[in-house]
């Protein structure tokens, strides 16, 4: 109980600041709304399909990213502008870790609706299929970045986040791809001693 409240408390508090005085409204919207849909499915969903802590966890951060480059937009986020002086990057990369991000955490999401479904038996299918998922998530977003544009014209451009990079596309899909194998390779185990302890309490309160 206290987890699920510190939880909520972050997300909301860290909601609340990215609306006070963004860099640009329509920015703002579009970044948080996926956040913003994401707790309102959480919340539909917690007593029918509780996840993992882990998942949560990783939600919250995620959510977190999208805050952030809300209020600032993604090509102006301060502490990355440091880091473009520092190492001399010829722009402001935090777009890339929501990028990262937008692989890394969808895919111990798909893990777990595969794992607890039982939809995917074999370990080797179920990596292949989240990946992937996650690069067709990547691809649908970069459409749903391309439709805004078009939507809105110009004013799309600090949600399109280019920057004037030719290759922003392919890297942001790269990216995601990197994001969700690292997170195949490192929290699987992590995962799965979660799901054992989610899968021995929902047993128990079965009984």
């Amino acid at each position: 109980m206290i987890n699920k409240i510190i939880w909520l408390i972050v997300f909301f508090v860290v909601l609340i600041w990215s609306g006070i005085h963004p860099k640009d409204q329509l920015t703002w919207f579009l970044e948080v709304l996926p956040a913003v849909i994401g707790i309102l499915v959480l919340a539909f969903s917690y007593n029918r399909f509780r996840l993992t802590p882990l998942i949560y966890f990783l939600i919250l951060i995620h959510s977190i990213i999208l805050m952030v480059g809300g209020h600032y937009t993604y090509a102006e986020v301060p502490l990355f502008d440091y880091f473009k002086e520092w190492f001399g990057f010829t722009r402001n990369n935090y777009d890339k870790v929501g990028h990262l991000a937008q692989g890394f955490v969808p895919a111990l999401i798909a893990r777990e609706i595969i794992v607890r479904k039982k939809i995917i038996p074999s370990s080797f299918w179920q990596f292949f299929f989240i990946i992937c998922f996650c690069l067709a998530f990547s691809a649908f977003y970069e459409l749903i970045e391309w439709w805004a544009a078009l939507i809105v014209g110009e004013d799309a451009e600090a949600f399109l986040g280019t920057q004037g990079y030719v290759w922003d596309t392919q890297s942001d899909m790269g990216l995601a791809l990197m994001g969700a194998v690292l997170a195949l390779v490192m929290l699987s185990k992590l995962h799965n001693k979660q799901l054992d302890q989610l899968k021995v309490i929902t047993q128990k309160k079965a009984r």
